[in-house]
């Protein structure tokens, strides 16, 4: 029964989500916004509202394990899984000057996450990302939204500004009750996410106690891969479309929003000890993005299917090993 409630948590969290891009959507383009900046902002913004919605809920209930367990492993799932099949079913070919803008700052994002949690090594006090930190990091986001925002109302020559011109066909219609029926979309959204990250808190917590496992397992297992969905459907169908760089750059967008907004939020509701094990987790999330910086570097900007193999096999083994720890 808790694993059922936990699915249905997670299946709200999604109807919410979308319902809140739906709902958000037509209201921005009845006011006249860009449907590229819509899609750079409420589609960006609404992907990531489950792990934002999971970990604030998180973080308030004092479910801080979980709470760093999904944004971690979120990432760790977008990197070694979303992407790797993504490339499976057609390699990435990276020709996008902003994605390899972004993949550096995901880089650098992830190597100030890790010395954050270097507390206990450094300074002798318990590992924990404090408010102070989750500032820091909110301020490294404001420049990935700063560059991001520059780019798109600059309108500058970018395979990737091409492709995310396409981000409006993920927009649904005008709906036939106008307005009305776009704020019922948006007030549906919130209470189902509201619902939906209840649910997933308080139902994980319980699984986690019965299989005699840590909350961040069941965080990094279950919690964060079900919140990865929206950018797995939006990642296989740019793959499917060869459009390697909405793919690429839809994943890497996910992975700065978790770790440079989701997370800092979480912290300066209630700072987030680092739990036993955490510090590798992000250890293999800057290693994923240390190859994926490699390859689209000096590997002829392509991820292969072989590459992606490892990586998945690379992906599942540790979160095996972790399972189990």
């Amino acid at each position: 029964m808790t694993f059922f409630l936990l699915v249905l948590g997670l299946t709200f969290l999604l109807l919410g989500g979308t319902a809140l891009v739906r709902g958000a959507s037509g209201i921005a383009s009845e006011h006249g916004v860009s449907p590229l900046l819509v899609g750079l902002t409420v589609v960006a913004f609404g992907t990531s509202a489950p792990e934002l919605v999971v970990n604030v809920i998180g973080a308030i209930s004092n479910e801080t394990e979980l709470a760093f367990g999904n944004v971690v492993g979120s990432n760790l799932a977008n990197l070694g899984l979303v992407l790797c099949m993504a490339a499976l079913i057609k390699p990435m070919k990276i020709q996008g000057q902003i994605v390899r803008r972004e993949l550096p700052l995901l880089l650098l994002g992830s190597t100030v996450l890790l010395v954050m949690t270097l507390d206990t090594p450094l300074t002798g006090s318990i590992a924990m990302i404090s408010r102070s930190d989750g500032i820091i990091l909110l301020l490294l986001f404001s420049i990935f939204l700063y560059l991001t925002i520059s780019d798109v109302l600059q309108q500058r020559e970018d395979p990737l500004i091409a492709n995310m011109n396409q981000m409006k066909t993920m927009i649904p219609p005008k709906l036939p009750l106008g307005m009305r029926a776009d704020w019922i979309y948006v007030g549906f959204g919130i209470a189902a996410l509201g619902a939906g990250g209840q649910l997933t808190i308080s139902e994980g917590s319980e699984l986690a106690s019965a299989l005699g496992v840590s909350p961040v397992v069941i965080g990094m297992l279950v919690v964060a891969i079900g919140t990865s969905l929206p950018e797995l459907v939006t990642s296989v169908i740019a793959a499917f479309k060869d459009e390697s760089d909405l793919c690429v750059g839809n994943i890497i967008g996910s992975n700065i929003f978790n770790f440079l907004f989701v997370l800092p939020i979480s912290a300066l509701i209630r700072p987030l000890p680092i739990p036993a094990g955490g510090i590798f987790d992000i250890l293999l999330t800057l290693a994923f993005t240390t190859v994926l910086l490699v390859i689209f570097f000096y590997g002829r900007a392509t991820l292969n299917r072989m590459v992606a193999t490892v990586m998945i096999a690379s992906y599942a083994g540790y979160m095996a090993l972790r399972a189990l720890t």
